[in-house]
C-alpha cells in the first residue's frame, strides 16, 4: 500500500494494535509513525496511542545480545516471551526483527533464537489464527574496516538464510529488506534511509490493510 500522507497511514491502522520486536532497524519503523517521539533512549519500551482512532502501536528491544552501552536488566524481554504474552485475533499485528547483534556469535545461537521464536508464533497462531505476523529481514550495512571482522554483510547474509529457513511454509510475512537495501541507490547503511524506511512501511501497511 503507497502512502502518501500520514492521513492514509493512520485510516489503514485504525482500530489496529501493532507490536514491534527487534533491533533499532525495527525501531525505525516505530519513530517513522512516531513524528513526535525525541526520546534519546535506544531499546524502549515505546507507546503510540491515538484514542480518537483506537491505534496503539508498541516497540521494545529484543532480548541479548545487544551491543547497546546501557540497557537495564529491567528492561530486556525475549520476543518468544512477549509473544506469549498476546492474546492476539484479527486486529493484532505482531512484527519483529532481530540479526544485527548476532552477527559476531556462532550461527547456533542465532538458530536456537530463531526457533524459540517459531515455537511462540506457533502458539500464537495455534490461539489466534488471524493474527498477523510480519518480519523484517536484515539488510546491507555500510562498514568502517573495524566492523568489517565481526559485521560484514557476509555474516548478516548467512544470519538471513537461516531466518528464511526456519520461518519457510509459516502462516507469517516478510519484508525483504535485504533486497530493498540492495537495489535502492542510497547508499549502504545498517539504518537505511527514509525513503527506503517509507518503503518497508508501506509493505508492512499492505499486509495490514487487506485483512
Amino acid at each position: 500500500m503507497k502512502t502518501d500522507t500520514f492521513f492514509e497511514l493512520y485510516q489503514c491502522l485504525k482500530g489496529k494494535v501493532v507490536h514491534m520486536y527487534g533491533d533499532s532497524t525495527l525501531r525505525q519503523w516505530f519513530e517513522y509513525l512516531d513524528i513526535n517521539r525525541n526520546s534519546p533512549k535506544q531499546t524502549g519500551p515505546y507507546m503510540i496511542w491515538d484514542n480518537a482512532k483506537n491505534i496503539l502501536v508498541t516497540y521494545r528491544v529484543h532480548g541479548p545480545p545487544l551491543s547497546f552501552i546501557y540497557v537495564p536488566t529491567s528492561e530486556l524481554r525475549y520476543i518468544a516471551n512477549e509473544i506469549d504474552g498476546l492474546v492476539g485475533g484479527t486486529n493484532t499485528v505482531v512484527v519483529f526483527s532481530i540479526w544485527a547483534h548476532f552477527s559476531p556469535f556462532p550461527i547456533e545461537l542465532y538458530i536456537r533464537r530463531l526457533q524459540s521464536i517459531r515455537r511462540a508464533v506457533i502458539r500464537l497462531l495455534n490461539r489466534a489464527p488471524d493474527t498477523l505476523v510480519v518480519i523484517r529481514t536484515a539488510n546491507l550495512r555500510g562498514l568502517t574496516p573495524s566492523e568489517s571482522l565481526n559485521y560484514s554483510d557476509w555474516h548478516a547474509l548467512q544470519r538471513d538464510k537461516v531466518l528464511r529457513a526456519v520461518f519457510k511454509g509459516f502462516n507469517v510475512r516478510l519484508v525483504d529488506a535485504w533486497e530493498m537495501t540492495l537495489a535502492h541507490h542510497l547508499p549502504h547503511n545498517i539504518h537505511p534511509g527514509r525513503p527506503i524506511v517509507k518503503n518497508m512501511i508501506d509493505i508492512l501497511l499492505s499486509y495490514i490493510c487487506t485483512k
